[in-house]
């Protein structure tokens, strides 16, 4: 009997993984991984498990998800205990379903185990609520990848008041981004926040507003992952640490 699990390993750190996870990854005989799981995740699979990297490098040669599909199924069908590892939940932005879908259609059910996405853990990590009464009453998260459908036609959807967006994966389309929302009547005061390596000792955050969103992507070209949240919810998270930072002072 096959026994696969699609396991979000969450923003990168250990402690922020979830339980199910972790029991899973220390049980498993096989490990297919991708790039964007943590240092410290990996070092908790088992000494005498199979290892699978099929992370995407920009750049680099890396398998296809149609290669990662057939693998998938090829090692399920072993009956040992596989676990797909993924950045993030497996569910968003992470081909889960691709996966599970795949999976099933040859008759094997892939058990799904949720992680914290990135924008959940870069929210936390830079003190930047995604909700904020009176401020941001819907969120919404986007691929960066939309760019690549050609003509994009919801850009007013995204830039309607009271919301905050989350691009995943934006960061060489953020040309793009910046235009359709401002053809869309976007603010060009947008806030916008560019968490580079959030939830990780490299943790950066870049402030810029949606007008001079290009040339502040432009100045982190190379630099991998980064996150873009925007929404007037991005001023709050510079307000909360400037008064930590008070508070620490009296403190001190």
């Amino acid at each position: 009997m096959s026994q696969i699990s699609l396991v979000g390993a969450g923003p990168g750190p250990l402690e922020l993984l979830t339980l199910r996870a972790l029991h899973r990854i220390e049980a498993a005989e096989v490990v297919v991984y991708d790039r964007l799981v943590g240092s410290e995740i990996l070092a908790r699979i088992p000494q005498g498990a199979a290892r699978f990297d099929v992370g995407k490098r920009c750049g680099e040669p890396s398998p296809t998800q149609e290669e990662i599909n057939a693998l998938l199924l090829a090692l399920a069908r072993t009956g040992k205990r596989v676990v797909r590892l993924k950045g993030g939940d497996p569910l968003v932005f992470g081909r889960g379903g691709e996966e599970a879908l795949h999976l099933a259609r040859h008759g094997i059910e892939a058990e799904l185990v949720p992680g914290i996405t990135a924008a959940l853990g870069c929210a936390a990590s830079t003190l930047i609520p995604l909700t904020h009464r009176g401020l941001a009453r819907s969120l919404t998260l986007v691929t960066g990848h939309l760019m690549d459908e050609g003509d994009y036609r919801g850009w007013q959807g995204l830039a309607r008041a009271g919301h905050t967006l989350v691009f995943y994966m934006g960061l060489e389309r953020a040309a793009q981004i910046r235009q359709g929302l401002l053809a869309a009547g976007a603010s060009g005061d947008l806030p916008v926040a560019l968490v580079v390596a959030g939830c990780s000792a490299r943790q950066q955050v870049h402030h810029a507003r949606l007008e001079g969103l290009e040339q502040a992507a432009r100045a982190l070209l190379g630099q991998s992952p980064v996150l873009m949240i925007m929404g007037e919810v991005v001023n709050l998270g510079a307000e909360l640490q400037a008064l930590l930072n008070q508070t620490m002072e009296r403190v001190a």
